[in-house]
C-alpha cells in the first residue's frame, strides 16, 4: 500500500465523501486512490476554488472537508481561501504536495518553503517525512481542525511519501546493487540513498487504521454560568440577541439551535452563517436598524459574535450590560470585556438555555417590528425610484425574493450588489446562506456553490455575484457542467467596482481602476455547455429567473447577466 492509498483510507474513515483537487504529479496517488475506494473526486479549474468548495462542505456538514493540491504554485494558489477559512473558523484539511524528502533545498521542481507561510494562515501545519507517519498525522489533523475554535489544517505530503517503494527507489537510483559504485564517493552516496529510503519506508506495512476517532474537545459552560444568564435575561425588559457564524459550528445541530432561539423568546438579529436559522419569516427575527435596537436594549446577548468592526469595536454596545458566548477566548473579550463572558460553544449554550427559560416580550418586539416596517417602507420607495440605466437592483431583489423556493441556498460573492441582497433577500432555512465571513473575500462564489450543490443536489443553489467578483471564478462553469451541478448565477452588472467607487469618487474625486464593461458574461455559461441570458428590464429578469430554475432542474447551469443601474442604497458603506 502506497502513501496515497493510506491517506485515502484515512479520508474514508473520517467520513469524507468529496475530495477537491486540481491535478498535479506530486499528489496524483492521493486522488487516484480516493476515487478507487469510492470518494468522489472533483477537479476544479483553480486551486483556490477547491479550497472554497471544501470550506462550504465543512460548513454544511460539520465534517472537515478536504482539498489536495500540488506543490509550490498549487499550494500558494490556495492561501486566500485557507486564510478565509481560518477567519471564518471553518474546519478543513488541505493536503499539499512537496518535493521529495531527499531533494529538499536542492533545487527540485516547485520546491519552496511551504511550511513557513502556511503556518501563518492555518490553525496548524504538519509535514510528513516517513510513510508510517501518515496515519497519526492525519488523525491529528482531523482532531485539530475541529477542536476548540475550528480552522484549516495543512498537511505537507512530499512526493516520495505517496508513491510505491519500488518506484521511489528507482527514482532515487537506489534500486539495486547491479551497478557497483566506481569509487568511495559513489559508495557513500549510494549508502546514504539506501539509508534514506530504508528510513522513509520503515514500518509502512504496520500502519493501523483501527484507532478510534477522537471526539474533538471544545470549551464547555458550567451550570453557574447558565443560571447567571437566566437571572440576567429574566431581569431584562428589552433584551436583544445577536447570533453569528460562531454559533453554527455544528451543522448537524442547526435545526436544534433554531428551535432553542424560538423557545428563549428574545428578539434576534442573525448574521453570517446564522442567517436563515429562523426561516423566511419569524416574529423574533429583526432585519433592520440593528444599531438603533442595540441602543434601545437593556441587555445584549452576543452568541458567536465578536465586538469587531461590525459592531464598531464595541462602541455600538457602549455601557450596556452584555453577555458574550464564544468558543474563542480572543473573540470573547475582543475590544470590550463582557458583563458575563462564557467561554463555550454558543450553540450548545443556547440549546441548554432554552430548557431553562422561555420568555415573551410583546411590547419590545412590537417596537422593533415598527422600526423594521419603517425601513422596509424606505426600501420599497428606493426600489421604485428610476435608475440611470437597466434595472433598479433593489427592485431586482424584491422580485427575486418572490421567486425563491424554500429549497434554496444563497451564495454571496460581491460587494455593493451583495450588500443590497443582504438587506432584501430572506434565506429560507438554517445554513441557507453562505458568505465569506469576516475576511470579506471576493471570489468565494463558484467554490462555495460547488460544495453546496454537492451536499444538497436537491436544492436550488444561487450565486449572487457582483460583476467584479464574478471575474474570479466564472471558469468553474466548466466544473459545474462536467459534474452535473446546475448552479444558477445572478450577476449584477453595473460595469463598475461600485462598493469602492462610492467612496473613492467622493473622497478622491477619481474613478481610477473602478470601471468595467457591460460584458456578455452569460456567454461563458454557454461556452461550457450551460446557458444564460442578458437582461436589462425587470420583466426580462423575472422571465430569466423562471428559465434558470427550469434549466437547472434539467441539469443545465445558468447565468443571468442583469444590467443594473446606480442607487444610493449603500452610500457610505465602507468599512475600516
Amino acid at each position: 500500500m502506497n502513501g496515497g492509498e493510506i491517506i485515502a483510507k484515512m479520508l474514508q474513515k473520517h467520513g469524507v465523501k468529496f475530495l477537491f483537487t486540481l491535478c498535479g504529479g506530486h499528489v496524483s496517488p492521493i486522488f487516484v486512490s480516493a476515487q478507487n475506494i469510492g470518494i468522489k473526486v472533483v477537479d476544479t479549474r483553480h486551486e483556490v476554488n477547491a479550497v472554497f468548495a471544501a470550506d462550504a462542505v465543512s460548513r454544511l456538514t460539520g465534517i472537515p472537508a478536504v482539498a489536495v493540491v500540488t506543490a509550490g504554485p498549487g499550494v500558494t494558489n490556495t492561501v486566500t481561501a485557507v486564510k478565509n477559512a481560518a477567519l471564518a473558523q471553518s474546519p478543513l484539511i488541505l493536503l499539499g504536495g512537496a518535493a521529495a524528502t531527499i531533494l529538499k533545498g536542492r533545487g527540485a521542481l516547485q520546491d519552496i518553503d511551504q511550511m513557513s507561510f502556511m503556518r501563518s494562515v492555518c490553525k496548524a501545519s504538519f509535514t510528513i517525512s516517513k510513510v508510517k507517519q501518515i496515519v497519526p498525522t492525519m488523525e491529528h489533523a482531523f482532531r485539530i481542525a475541529q477542536e476548540g475554535v475550528p480552522g484549516p489544517v495543512f498537511v505537507e505530503c512530499p512526493i516520495d511519501t505517496l508513491y510505491g517503494e519500488e518506484l521511489v527507489r528507482e527514482w532515487y537510483g537506489a534500486k539495486s546493487k547491479d551497478v557497483p559504485p566506481r569509487n568511495f564517493q559513489e559508495r557513500m552516496v549510494q549508502w546514504y540513498i539506501n539509508y534514506h529510503a530504508k528510513k522513509l519506508f520503515e514500518g509502512k506495512n504496520e500502519v493501523n487504521f483501527n484507532n478510534p476517532i477522537h471526539t474533538p474537545s471544545i470549551p464547555h459552560y458550567n451550570e453557574g454560568q447558565l443560571e447567571d444568564a437566566v437571572v440576567r435575561i429574566k431581569a431584562a425588559k428589552k433584551p436583544l440577541m445577536l447570533v453569528g457564524s460562531g454559533a453554527v459550528m455544528n451543522a448537524r445541530k442547526a435545526d436544534a439551535l433554531a428551535e432553542a432561539i424560538k423557545k428563549i423568546g428574545v428578539p434576534v438579529y442573525l448574521s453570517g452563517m446564522g442567517r436563515g436559522l429562523l426561516g423566511k419569516d419569524n416574529d423574533l427575527q429583526m432585519r433592520h436598524k440593528r444599531k438603533n435596537a442595540i441602543k434601545d436594549a437593556d441587555l445584549i446577548i452576543l452568541a458567536g459574535v465578536p465586538n469587531d468592526f461590525r459592531l464598531d469595536y464595541g462602541n455600538h454596545i457602549g455601557h450596556r450590560s452584555f453577555i458574550s458566548i464564544n468558543r474563542s477566548k480572543t473573540d470573547l473579550n475582543k475590544n470590550k470585556k463582557p458583563s458575563l463572558g462564557i467561554l463555550a460553544d454558543p450553540q450548545e449554550f443556547l440549546i441548554a438555555l432554552s430548557h431553562k427559560i422561555q420568555q415573551n416580550y410583546p411590547d419590545w418586539i412590537t417596537h422593533l417590528k415598527k422600526n423594521d416596517a419603517k425601513r422596509e417602507a424606505e426600501i420599497d420607495a428606493q426600489a421604485a425610484a428610476p435608475v440611470n440605466t437597466g434595472i433598479n437592483p433593489i427592485k431586482l431583489f424584491r422580485e427575486l425574493e418572490k421567486k425563491l423556493d424554500d429549497n434554496t441556498i444563497l451564495v454571496a460573492d460581491g460587494g455593493d450588489f451583495v450588500g443590497t441582497a443582504a438587506y432584501t433577500l430572506r434565506p429560507r432555512s438554517p445554513l441557507g446562506w453562505l458568505d465569506p465571513g469576516v475576511f470579506g473575500t471576493l471570489g468565494v462564489g463558484a467554490g462555495f456553490a460547488l460544495g453546496a450543490k454537492l451536499v444538497h443536489p436537491e436544492k436550488d443553489v444561487f450565486i449572487i455575484y457582483g460583476d467584479g467578483s464574478a471575474g474570479y471564478s466564472l471558469m468553474e462553469y466548466d466544473t459545474f457542467k462536467r459534474f452535473n451541478l446546475p448552479v444558477i448565477s445572478v450577476i449584477g452588472n453595473d460595469a463598475c467596482w461600485s462598493q469602492i467607487a462610492r467612496d473613492q469618487v467622493e473622497f478622491l474625486k477619481s474613478d481610477c481602476a473602478m470601471n468595467l464593461s457591460h460584458s456578455d458574461y452569460q456567454i461563458i455559461a454557454r461556452a461550457f455547455g450551460g446557458d444564460g441570458e442578458k437582461v436589462d428590464t425587470l420583466e426580462s429578469f423575472v422571465a430569466a429567473v423562471d428559465e434558470a430554475k427550469k434549466a437547472s432542474r434539467n441539469g443545465t447551469p445558468y447565468i443571468i447577466n442583469a444590467i443594473i443601474g446606480k442607487t444610493d442604497f449603500r452610500k457610505g458603506s465602507i468599512s475600516v
